[in-house]
């Protein structure tokens, strides 16, 4: 099954000799450097994580935009935004701008999102759930406001006395960019939540941990997660067909510096752990080893075997040359002799 093949960045930097991303700044113009190279190379998709309160990359939107400008065809995207910080009208009018920017190739990455560097972060954004509610309703709710808005639903009453001339009739937010609404996707850490954005039209991106909700290997739920998305999706009249993403920490030892880095570091089975009070979670196993041995352990990965996109998390403090040797391997070394390419 062929598949586009994207990168996802969490953006880290550290103030240490070691590090490559040693301020802000550096992150963020290696960020789209390593886009703009990684465009280049033939990769797919430039994805970016958000994290607020912490040294990575927090506001997404303007990277978005510089990398559109600097690129022509590959997808920008993030995986994902953490929904509990956002407003959603003015996001929709940041995102629509950016997607118009880019020529239309936003594919963004939304979510209930995990738990964040400081207490109940969103509060400090000035956002709270409604009274009886938690903060993935308030994440789900700011969504489904997020979606009607980026349909151009006309439903803001104007002012009869403008500074500019109005066209008749219930104002929309602007600008609105034909097409993005089917490029929203939804960081899906359950079944249900899998679902739920069926429902809603929204593709599905499924990340490297999930909840634990059978006990069986994480790429089996994976899998499984999907086809109940898919199977939920088969019921709706969304006009479209979605797309489902996969992450994961995949590295092909072809020189020493692989070797140094990796060989022997990754994460050989899945690992048990917790993101949430009373919350049973799986983390997916990394993968590094030569090409061959990568290629057949791959070909055991069910939930990969499914997903029509996969996003490679990279180490963004290695720097964008490293990155893109990374990249490479897998599109040369790998990618090829499992029908990828």
């Amino acid at each position: 099954m062929t598949k586009k093949i994207g990168f996802l960045s969490f953006g880290h930097w550290m103030d240490h000799p070691d590090s490559a991303a040693r301020s802000g700044a550096d992150s963020l113009l290696q960020s789209i450097d390593l886009a703009v190279a990684a465009e280049e190379l033939g990769v797919d998709g430039a994805y970016f994580r958000v994290h607020h309160f912490a040294q990575q990359l927090g506001s997404p939107v303007p990277l978005l935009a510089a990398v559109g400008s600097r690129t022509s065809r590959i997808e920008i995207g993030t995986g994902v935004v953490d929904m509990r910080y956002a407003n959603p009208l003015g996001f929709a009018e940041d995102v629509a701008a950016t997607d118009l920017i880019s020529g239309g190739r936003v594919q963004l990455g939304i979510g209930r999102g995990s738990p964040e560097q400081v207490i109940d972060g969103w509060r400090y954004f000035g956002f709270a759930p409604d009274e009886g509610k938690s903060e993935a309703d308030m994440a789900r709710a700011t969504s489904e406001t997020f979606l009607k808005v980026i349909e151009g639903v006309r439903f803001a009453q104007p002012n009869p006395n403008p500074m500019f001339p109005n066209p008749p009739g219930l104002l929309r937010v602007e600008p609105y960019s034909p097409g993005l609404r089917q490029r929203i996707w939804w960081g899906a850490g359950s079944d249900a939540t899998a679902r739920w954005a069926a429902d809603l039209g929204m593709n599905l991106m499924s990340s490297t941990l999930k909840d634990d909700e059978s006990g069986e290997p994480f790429h089996v739920q994976q899998r499984k997660q999907i086809q109940a998305y898919r199977d939920q999706w088969a019921q709706q009249d969304h006009g479209f067909e979605p797309r489902i993403s996969v992450s994961r920490s995949i590295f092909a030892i072809t020189n020493d510096l692989d070797r140094k880095y990796f060989l022997g570091s990754a994460e050989r089975q899945d690992q048990i752990g917790s993101i949430g009070p009373g919350n049973r979670s799986v983390f997916g196993r990394s993968y590094a080893d030569e090409p061959d041995a990568l290629i057949d352990q791959l070909r055991e990965d069910e939930a990969i075997q499914v997903a029509d996109t996969l996003l490679l998390t990279i180490p963004s403090q290695l720097g964008v040359d490293y990155n893109i040797h990374v990249l490479e391997a897998i599109l040369t070394e790998v990618a090829p002799g499992l029908g990828w390419r």
